[in-house]
């Protein structure tokens, strides 16, 4: 879709990764509901060993650091979250693949829970005398996935329906910053600085990983190290086989890449299908 073109707020398809995670967070919601109706006090104490508790995660409990995306305060704040992940991953992922929207969302999401394990260690549990309280849900990993879209795909234009009003999507992640940055001074400052912790980290990623993820790339580079170690070992065996057959006064003769040489084609170079010295 070319940068500049207008995208209608309609709902996008819902498949990959996109479907998967919000899928494991209405399973993960639902479950817990379902689960104190029978048994409060387990459902409760699950939810609080996936919650984030700074000082848990300072002892230990490093699993918070992700688990807390799928803890959700309540049936309103859940939908908006699972809405926002539906519009925003669906259209990344459709460009770069489930792999590396998979990566941007949940490194953002570590992000946030280290911005807020942070501000545990330099306030000591209070932020400007408000107690730092729990972290839950899906934004760390939201507004990483704004940054990316309002940096990668700025001048890409909604239409906010029902409102005829066209926004490009960078004012779009503007407006959604600056609300954060003023809940800083008036609201949940311990949220705020969260999220700002997904965005930051959301932002590094786009700017440091390669164009196809982090993951991919150390696929790639596993694979060409392992291959890399098979030529040598196969090259060392050529040339110990050659150092063997000299012994029993015979000549065999390998390439460069380890590989038998027929003699007639060392004689008889022409013969080679793939030589095509001859055409010149």
């Amino acid at each position: 879709m070319p940068r500049s073109s207008p995208m209608i707020m309609t709902f996008p398809e819902f498949r990959g990764f996109t479907r998967k995670l919000i899928l494991w967070n209405l399973g993960v919601f639902f479950g817990l509901i379902v689960l104190s109706v029978f048994a409060r006090g387990l459902s409760s104490t699950i939810a609080g060993y996936l919650t984030l508790n700074p000082v848990l995660v300072l002892h230990g409990y490093v699993w918070q650091l992700v688990s807390y995306s799928f803890i959700h305060g309540g049936i309103l704040n859940m939908a908006l979250e699972m809405l926002s992940i539906w519009f925003l991953a669906s259209y990344l992922e459709g460009i770069h693949g489930p792999r590396w929207i998979a990566e941007l969302y949940f490194l953002a999401v570590a992000g946030a829970g280290l911005t807020a394990v942070a501000l545990q260690l330099i306030f000591g549990g209070h932020l400007n005398g408000l107690p730092v309280t729990v972290l839950t849900g899906s934004f760390g990993g939201i507004f990483g996935m704004l940054i990316a879209f309002g940096v990668l795909y700025g001048d890409l234009q909604f239409m906010m329906f029902p409102f005829p009003v066209m926004i490009k999507a960078k004012y779009l992640v503007a407006v959604y910053m600056l609300i954060t940055v003023a809940s800083l001074f008036i609201g949940d400052r311990y949220s705020a600085f969260a999220q700002l912790g997904g965005a930051l980290f959301g932002y590094l990623y786009i700017k440091a990983a390669p164009r196809r993820g982090v993951s991919f790339a150390t696929t790639e580079w596993y694979f060409g190290l392992r291959n890399s170690f098979y030529r040598w070992k196969r090259r060392r065996a050529a040339r110990k086989f050659e150092v063997y057959m000299r012994k029993q006064n015979r000549e065999v003769h390998f390439d460069s890449e380890g590989r038998y040489v027929d003699p007639d084609q060392r004689k008889h170079p022409r013969n080679d299908p793939n030589d095509k010295r001859w055409m010149n």
